[in-house]
């Protein structure tokens, strides 16, 4: 299986500081690159943290301020220039179409590859569905309208060796089993779900400026990473509140209460200097599992399957 990571391109919220770039996100999934919230920079930032315009099948954008948005021009025109070989498609809310029309076309330059605009209007809809995984959008809270993703991957199945053997299968005989589904062995028809027991597919969700909502804790339940927002500090719950957003401790209550196992926070206000403060109220907040206070150009990989 290929490598699953998060590649974390920038963490700033509406003012990028002297270590910290404008969003900017990288997932990688089996081969495929899933680029979310490009905002302005993110293209050098690609550079620094070794993503190449080739590694984007996709990409996503939450809602359409600046700080999650304005590296669309600088990204699409890359795309181009470096001539990627295959389709790329671009998911964003629909209400923002002359925005992204802006953002795509913003100055001359030579298409070369074939984007696919498919704006999001719905609310909990799959808007992709590849054999790796499907991709949802859900509606946020935020002053402009603002969606979250979450891909989930399929569920599998996990062949039992005890169970494989009480009923004689082995060799290549396991290969053609998962394949088929069930095949006849000394008279008998030995099938999948005797041998096996549901593997539950990995999920990921990205939940960008929001308030506390529905929406948040749906996108979050059962997530093995989820990478979400936390603007501001518990002492600046009004601010955060007022402006559409949360805090570390909105975030940290979000994870625990949907069984997330890595939290990933991210988008940080100028007004703080020390990270650290972040995780300390995080954990305050109740979370108990593997957490990250995300840093420009660090990378985090989806947790091994349990």
């Amino acid at each position: 299986m290929s490598a699953r990571e998060l590649v974390v391109l920038g963490t700033a919220s509406q003012v990028p500081t002297r270590h910290r770039n404008h969003n900017g996100y990288l997932l990688r999934w089996d081969g495929e690159g899933v680029l979310f919230d490009p905002g302005e920079g993110t293209q050098r930032q690609m550079l620094r943290a070794g993503v190449a315009a080739h590694d984007i099948n996709r990409i996503c954008v939450t809602h359409f301020h600046g700080d999650h948005s304005l590296g669309l021009a600088g990204v699409i025109q890359r795309i181009n220039l470096d001539r990627v070989p295959h389709p790329v498609t671009a998911h964003y809310p629909a209400s923002g179409q002359r925005f992204f029309d802006r953002l795509r076309y913003a100055t001359a330059y030579r298409e070369t590859v074939r984007l696919t605009e498919r704006p999001v209007s719905g609310d909990g809809e799959v808007i992709a569905r590849t054999p790796a995984y499907a991709l949802e959008a859900v509606r946020l809270s935020h002053p402009v309208e603002s969606y979250g993703y979450r891909l989930v991957e399929p569920d599998g199945r996990r062949m039992l060796p005890e169970r494989l053997a009480a009923h004689g299968v082995r060799g290549p005989e396991v290969g053609r089993l998962q394949r088929e589904g069930a095949f006849l062995r000394d008279g008998r028809t030995v099938t999948l779900e005797e041998v096996s027991e549901v593997r539950r597919g990995q999920r990921f969700a990205f939940i960008m400026d929001t308030r506390l909502c529905e929406g948040a804790e749906r996108l979050a339940e059962g997530c093995d990473l989820l990478v979400i927002e936390s603007t501001f500090l518990d002492e600046d719950e009004p601010l955060a509140t007022e402006h559409g957003h949360l805090t570390a401790g909105q975030a940290a209550r979000i994870a625990a209460g949907a069984g997330v196992r890595h939290l990933v926070l991210t988008h940080f206000s100028q007004r703080y200097g020390d990270p650290a403060e972040f995780e300390r109220q995080a954990r305050a907040a109740g979370f108990e599992g593997e957490l990250t206070v995300a840093q420009d150009l660090m990378s985090v990989a989806v947790p091994k399957r349990r």
